[in-house]
């Protein structure tokens, strides 16, 4: 394995070979739950040689309340790995709904961070025009990238965009986009400077999607369906793709880890999709969908028709394997993606969902299974809600998950999970031929926690991991 002067490492393949993670952080959000507390961001042992292991060793609680805590990222990562001056010391943590941005120390005591600095609201939106924080990436220069959803003057009307932070001081440097190139709707993206490319994806409209699902919303534009190409130069956009109703609400955008890779997929949630994106030969970009989740037919539920609703999608470092998570149906995927044009499905398991037996919702037409799947247990728990939150480890043996997806949508679709709190498993992976086993031994139930049942969401190792590290090769001489 490369020895790294900055943080993480030269190659995805070199980030296989790391060290087993130890520690989990994974925000904690009571926003729209019976209790009246700020979010906080859990430390959990993951370690099987500790005495505290698979035990919250220590919550950080946020000076507000209702911040809505959702996705997590870094200050340097991969992307930095050629800078000895850089250093993944600070977890960046955008606030969904309040748009406050923390910035978590967690090298001064990586088993009890303690808050660095805080941007407030008024500093995200003045300076950037934007709010509504998503996803965050370290670049290579050292500044955090944010996506964002919202318009800063109006944070509820739809406004693609992406706040930068200063890598120091971590104040709002501005917004990265040109003047001109807003998409409609935001939510993740990924880049690839070797091709100078980043693509970005859309959720929707503040005013709609904080407020809960109302199909009435996609049917009136307020859901978006596009995948917007930029120039990684320019901060231009040089492509919209609109992928129609076979690519609605597209969530989380994966490029294969190879940095000189030319495709890679992304989840449309709503159509419950798997669309593979790739460079065509005259340098513009292209789709085609690549799998296929049949809608289940119902009774008893708010719609007659069920989506799977994939929430979360990632590869392993070798890009072999893509995982993802069907949120209503309750099963988590394994596919083998060594052709990516004809991904094969090698793993699947249930893990809860709305189509259990024995619950209000009756199957009518399923396509793929026989049966409706039985409820899910552990350890004589019944565990609420669906797989959401997904994320590997670096040698792809542990897929860790979460049940919460958002949590005005959890109470929607999940109340006895907001009632019950959610829970964090481990998944067992067979590398090798493919397949999933429940590890039996590893429950979070975030049920049980000192300040009251609550929903637990991303996951982060403090050595990153294979959603939020992105390598970098910018020459054809530092391959």
């Amino acid at each position: 394995m490369s020895c790294c002067p900055g943080p993480g490492y030269r190659t995805p393949l070199d980030a296989m070979k790391g060290p087993r993670e130890e520690l989990l952080y994974i925000p904690c959000i009571y926003r729209n739950t019976e209790i009246g507390r700020p979010d906080y961001l859990a430390t959990v042992d993951i370690d099987p040689r500790s005495s505290t292991y698979c035990k919250v060793i220590s919550r950080l609680p946020m000076p507000y309340l209702n911040d809505e805590l959702h996705h997590t990222g870094w200050n340097a990562c991969s992307s930095c790995w050629n800078d000895a001056s850089k250093k993944r010391s600070k977890l960046i943590m955008p606030s969904l709904y309040s748009s406050r941005i923390y910035v978590i120390d967690v090298a001064t005591n990586p088993r009890r961070p303690i808050i660095h600095t805080i941007v407030e609201p008024e500093e995200v939106r003045t300076k950037s025009g934007l709010a509504i924080p998503h996803t965050s990436h370290c670049l290579a220069n050292g500044e955090v990238m944010i996506s964002a959803m919202g318009k800063g003057e109006d944070p509820m009307e739809g406004k693609g965009g992406f706040i930068i932070l200063d890598g120091e001081d971590f104040h709002v440097k501005g917004k990265w986009e040109a003047d001109g190139h807003n998409p409609p709707f935001g939510y993740d993206f990924w880049y690839q400077p070797f091709h100078n490319v980043m693509i970005s994806t859309e959720w929707g409209a503040p005013k709609a999607f904080l407020n809960g699902f109302n199909p009435d919303d996609y049917t009136n534009g307020l859901y978006g369906r596009s995948l917007h190409v930029w120039d990684w130069d320019k901060h231009t956009i040089q492509q919209t793709i609109n992928m129609g109703d076979e690519g609605a609400i597209p969530l989380e955008i994966r490029f294969l880890h190879n940095p000189i890779a030319k495709e890679g997929f992304v989840g449309c949630a709503l159509s419950s999709n798997v669309m593979r994106f790739y460079m065509k030969e005259n340098g513009t970009w292209a789709h085609e969908k690549v799998i296929d989740i049949a809608n289940k037919e119902v009774e008893g539920w708010a719609l007659p028709s069920m989506p799977g609703l994939i929430t979360d999608i990632l590869l392993s470092l070798d890009d072999r394997f893509l995982y993802f998570s069907n949120w209503l149906h309750g099963d988590i995927r394994q596919y083998d993606v060594t052709d990516t044009k004809n991904p094969k499905l090698v793993g699947q398991i249930f893990l809860g969902g709305s189509v259990c037996k024995n619950g209000p919702v009756k199957v009518i037409k399923d396509v793929e299974l026989d049966e409706q799947p039985e409820p899910f247990y552990f350890n004589g728990k019944r565990i609420h809600g669906g797989p959401q939150m997904i994320q590997l480890s670096l040698d792809g043996k542990r897929l860790f998950v979460t049940t919460s997806l958002y949590s005005q949508w959890d109470v929607q679709f999940y109340p006895d999970m907001v009632k019950e709190g959610s829970v964090m498993l481990q998944i067992d992976v067979d590398t090798e031929q493919g397949g999933l086993t429940l590890n039996k031994d590893v429950l979070i139930d975030f049920g049980n926690e000192p300040g009251g049942p609550v929903l637990a969401h991303e996951i982060r190792y403090p050595g990153g991991d294979c959603s939020s590290d992105i390598y970098v090769h910018n020459t054809p001489s530092n391959l």
